[in-house]
């Protein structure tokens, strides 16, 4: 059998090889773009643009500014900024400045934040100023010396920062005092006014992030990316992305960007395109989506499927008040994509929505759907150039899963990060050697299969399969199913304790508005499209499910308020 059978169904255009990958820095990207496009919009935030000549110099003070404060290579710097200009200066300041970024996740308690802190060895962190007093409650707890601080309205137009100052600043926690030795970024960059970039010197191995995941179900890992393997991903996406036009694209950034998502699939490649990113700091607020698409004309949305759905379901876009025409390619990721979905949301843009995979272990994409060519149903499509990929038995974890059968996604290539921050053993499980003596796999814990053609099929996460009397249930496959049921808007499935089966399905529901259904008629949908040992035995409607910060609904989180409930009604 064809080892890479996807190669002969790539678009025209898209190489079956990249390499050699530049060994380059990440920031090159802004700078490359900041030379050919000096004067295009880089970002645009509430009406306020900041253009690439003028970001490229923002993140050349910041990087200053972080020297002057001790910031020496390889030192990790904290991040708790929302999707803002100030995101994008502060994150190449801190890789101009041999910084290591460490992006906090919005979502994270007191003490996931403070097991970020320590366990990366943050001694300083420049953070918005909603999020000071946050941070500044768990200092005491962690390695952390000084704070930075910036405002959202130093990024606002005039106007707009003197009615945000008058209206929202104090309510919304943005006006805060700070402590002795924490200093405003305003400030620093001032000092920093005839700056010019730092004489430090940094190649493609050296590390540029440390992207923590899992900290909303359970201990956070730092993965280890480094600038050459966050490069390769770059070239690999704009490779994908045919017929992209540089310096012409405008980028909708309404996925979080501290995810590596966001920073990848959006910010680098917009960095790469010199597209123009229009920044969404808050995503479910929905109709400053809408505005924004309907005013700045986006072509290119990376998202997520809540996301696209929540459009979708809008009633202001069911009656045709935003335009949402200019929108070209959608890449949807971190949730699987179902097909009402898809062709809703391509109806009414006129653009593609396909689907992709990645995992902060290889930031971010490792394989995507064609722009141009069959999109399958279910598929997260093709490897990206230059991947190795394998299925690996469920039952010896070495052997080949046979073509057909389901195994684990295990997989190689340019963008592969280097292993877990102090945490070895979880490095060697996840990166295993090669038996013949090649670079390392990594073992991603997705049970997927592959077509003929080469296309690729998530089954569902290797530790969320559920075995009721024994039998083997993927989450996905009921979730897929209760999907399909017109009146239902989400569906999250699991495994919950049973003292009969051991284990046993349920599914939480959210209806759509206006809709009413029983668990009963739940299950009898189910009745004659699944196995009976798969329909759920457990059906609970709920306003909304918990999500990650990406759409991902976290299955964890609702096993962990089953148990929590059913221990508190014995």
């Amino acid at each position: 059998m064809d080892s890479k059978p996807w190669l002969a169904h790539y678009d025209k255009g898209v190489p079956a090889t990249l390499a050699p990958y530049p060994n380059r820095p990440l920031y090159s990207f802004l700078e490359e773009s900041a030379v050919k496009f000096p004067d295009r919009a880089c970002t645009v935030f509430k009406g306020r643009t900041i253009t690439y000549r003028e970001m490229n110099a923002l993140s050349d003070r910041v990087a200053a500014a972080l020297a002057a404060q001790g910031v020496k290579k390889g030192d990790r710097v904290g991040m708790f900024i929302p999707n803002t200009p100030q995101f994008v200066y502060i994150y190449y300041g801190i890789l101009k400045a041999g910084g290591v970024v460490v992006a906090t996740n919005p979502l994270y308690s007191p003490p996931q934040i403070v097991h970020q802190l320590k366990d990366a060895g943050i001694e300083l962190m420049v953070v918005m100023s909603n999020f000071y007093t946050r941070v500044k409650a768990v200092q005491g707890q962690t390695s952390l010396k000084r704070l930075i601080v910036t405002n959202i309205k130093e990024q606002l137009p005039p106007l707009t920062a003197l009615l945000f100052t008058l209206v929202k600043e104090q309510k919304d926690g943005h006006r805060v005092t700070l402590a002795d030795g924490d200093l405003w970024l305003k400030d620093l960059l001032a000092e920093q006014a005839n700056a010019t970039r730092l004489a430090v010197a940094v190649s493609g191995d050296d590390v540029a992030l440390l992207q923590y995941s899992g900290g909303t179900t359970g201990l956070s890992k730092g993965a280890i990316a480094t600038h050459g393997g966050l490069t390769a991903n770059t070239v690999q996406i704009l490779a994908w992305m045919v017929g992209m036009k540089p310096g012409q694209e405008v980028t909708l950034m309404a996925i979080p960007m501290f995810h590596a998502y966001g920073m990848v699939a959006g910010m680098a490649l917009g960095m790469a395109l010199g597209a123009t990113l229009v920044m969404i700091p808050n995503p479910r607020d929905l109709k400053d989506v809408l505005e924004n698409i309907a005013k700045y004309r986006p072509t290119l949305f990376p998202g997520v499927p809540a996301m696209y759905n929540a459009i979708n379901n809008n009633p202001d876009v069911k009656a045709g008040k935003y335009d949402l025409s200019s929108i070209n390619a959608c890449i949807s990721g971190s949730a699987p994509l179902l097909l009402e979905t898809k062709t809703t949301f391509e109806r009414l843009t006129n653009g593609k929505l396909f689907e992709g995979y990645g995992l902060s272990e290889a930031p971010t994409a490792t394989h995507c759907n064609p722009l141009n060519g069959v999109n399958k149903e279910g598929s997260i499509g093709m490897p990206f150039p230059d991947m190795e990929v394998r299925l690996v038995s469920l039952e010896d974890g070495l052997s080949e899963a046979a073509p057909g059968e389901a195994g684990e996604l295990v997989m190689r290539g340019p963008q592969v990060f280097k292993g877990y921050w102090n945490m070895p053993a979880e490095t060697n499980q996840t990166l295993q050697a090669d038996r013949n003596g090649g670079a390392p796999w990594l073992f991603t814990g997705d049970i997927a299969k592959m077509d003929e053609d080469g296309y690729f099929y998530i089954v569902d996460r290797k530790k969320e399969l559920i075995k009721p009397g024994g039998f083997q249930v993927w989450p996905r496959d009921v979730e897929e199913v209760i999907a399909q049921n017109p009146k239902v808007q989400e569906v999250g499935v699991a495994g919950v304790p049973d003292p009969r089966r051991g284990e046993t399905v349920k599914a939480w529901v959210v209806l759509k508005a206006g809709e009413t259904a029983t668990a009963d008629e739940i299950k009898a949908w189910c009745g004659d499209k699944l196995p009976k040992y798969a329909v759920p035995t457990e059906v609970e409607f709920r306003p909304e499910l918990p999500k990650t910060t990406v759409g991902k609904v976290l299955r964890r989180e609702l096993v962990r308020e089953h148990k929590e409930k059913a221990a508190a009604e014995k």
